[in-house]
């Protein structure tokens, strides 16, 4: 195998697994690292996951979604022993490349990875059953019992805006997507 002397800094690389068995080849690869020495060439596996928040049938559930299914992030020093170790840990079916040679992610692909990671993690994103022209009916508040269709959905702050009727005049409103139930 030819040594990826260009490639002799410190990067992150992209390994394809079998599906579902992302976090197996991550506790897989690390165990290999540390059995095999090569902490001074593989520094960390990544499995980057973000945590959406669901409310369904009234109850709010958190689920955690790998951002890329059937993918691990390796940050390494690629080199042929390296190559190696990642390449036959069990479950890894081979690096994002061409041939047998990977190509590393870009500074700036890693970035906006961390930072969506880190994000994600701080504030989890919301989904909401919601859609403009889907027709509601308001089980809490001042509307309570009031139906009308959402006009439109606003996930970061979780609110819904929606028309009612209002002493028999058309009144847009906003509401908590929680106070809320699909007709």
């Amino acid at each position: 195998m030819a040594d990826f002397g260009e490639n002799s800094g410190r990067q992150w690389y992209v390994v394809q697994t079998y599906s579902g068995y992302e976090n197996k080849v991550r506790a897989n690869l690390e165990q290999r690292i540390a059995t095999m020495g090569m902490e001074d060439r593989i520094f960390r596996v990544l499995v980057p996951v973000e945590e959406r928040v669901y409310n369904k049938e009234g109850k709010v559930k958190r689920v955690r979604r790998k951002v890329f299914p059937s993918y691990v992030l390796v940050e390494m020093i690629l080199e042929d022993q390296s190559w190696y170790v990642v390449r036959h840990t069990p479950g890894v079916t081979g690096f994002v490349g061409t041939g047998n040679h990977p190509i590393a992610l870009t500074p700036k692909e890693v970035g906006e990875i961390m930072t969506k990671i880190s994000k994600d993690q701080a504030k989890p994103k919301l989904e909401i059953a919601f859609k403009p022209g889907d027709t509601i009916k308001v089980k809490n508040g001042p509307f309570a019992n009031q139906v009308g269709p959402v006009v439109e959905v606003n996930a970061d702050k979780g609110k819904v805006k929606f028309s009612v009727t209002v002493f028999g005049r058309e009144t847009l409103t906003e509401a908590d997507h929680t106070d809320l139930e699909k007709l």
